[in-house]
């Protein structure tokens, strides 16, 4: 007997109650399959928006409480200003996803002397896209923790290679991280990356800086996620808290947010006279320590301090 007789020859045996009963029921499952398939859409919706949020949670940089104090006590020291907002959930686009690097030719990190401040324009903005260093893939430090690091440069900068080659150095010295026997660094200008050494212009800085809650305004630099936002002011001003020159500072900025990067707190002096720690906040005063730019001394001794909690 073929299928569909089969069928017909159970409905026609099936009693009248019964009958009803299996048509009110199918109503009941159309009914129900309608209401699923409403919830299943609005669910979907739902789940999609939770994923979306879930995708942001996990993927956003955090700040940490050193990287908001770091801002605090800077533009404390730069002259009494209001200490910055607190750090918050991020408002507009993180700086992973804010302006790109332009797709303008690669600055050569090649080692060029660096332009003298009193030639080097500070303008108040840019355009928020960046140029990236190139890289010749060498390798500084001995260290099995392979450090990859980008530098990028905003697009009008006065600067120009200097910057790359400088930042490469300070890596590379045997007084810097290196030294730790643990970790060594490349530069590169594609692919994977551990952090970004980002120079911009104040308005850049405030706004990359901002998406995460933190307010720089226009004074100082701050380091946000892989980000080492480095303000062009302070680039080639340095600041007036530090008391050294302007290629110390500049090596005090980069060791001191590696050094976070790598595990490193804050510390305090270790007693009058001695090297003020690289991961001191040396803006906020020495305490009687001497201002230092490098972790270890030139014998390979640590000039740590005190933890700071």
């Amino acid at each position: 007997m073929g299928r569909s007789t089969a069928r017909q020859t159970r409905r026609r045996t099936t009693p009248g109650g019964d009958r009803r009963a299996s048509r009110a029921r199918r109503k009941s499952r159309r009914r129900s399959a309608r209401l699923v398939l409403g919830g299943l859409t609005s669910g979907a919706v739902l789940l999609a928006a939770g994923a979306a949020v879930a995708h942001w949670e996990h993927t956003r940089p955090t700040v940490t409480d050193d990287q908001a104090a770091d801002v605090a006590d800077a533009l404390d020291a730069a002259g009494g200003t209001d200490a910055p907002d607190a750090p918050d959930a991020p408002s507009g686009t993180p700086s992973g996803t804010s302006p790109s690097p332009s797709a303008s030719p690669s600055v050569k990190a090649s080692p060029s002397p660096s332009p003298s401040p009193s030639v080097i324009a500070v303008p108040a903005t840019g355009p928020g896209t960046f140029v990236t260093a190139e890289a010749d893939g060498s390798t500084v430090g001995d260290g099995s923790r392979l450090r990859r690091y980008k530098v990028l440069v905003e697009e009008g900068i006065d600067i120009g290679a200097s910057a790359a080659a400088e930042i490469s150095d300070v890596l590379a010295d045997r007084r810097g991280w290196t030294r730790d026997g643990i970790n060594s660094f490349r530069l590169v200008s594609s692919g994977s990356y551990d952090f970004v050494v980002k120079i911009a212009t104040p308005g850049t800085v405030d706004e990359i800086c901002g998406a995460y809650g933190l307010n720089t305004r226009g004074e100082v630099n701050c380091a946000v996620g892989t980000d080492v936002v480095v303000n062009l002011k302070r680039w080639v001003l340095g600041s007036p808290q530090f008391d050294g020159p302007i290629g110390d500072y500049r090596a005090l900025i980069i060791n001191h947010e590696v050094g976070h990067r790598i595990g490193h707190g804050h510390e305090t002096c270790p007693g009058p006279g001695l090297p003020a720690p690289a991961m001191m906040q040396q803006i906020k005063g020495l305490k009687g320590c001497v201002a230092n730019a490098w972790p270890y001394d030139r014998d390979g001794d640590y000039l740590g301090g005190p933890s700071v909690a």
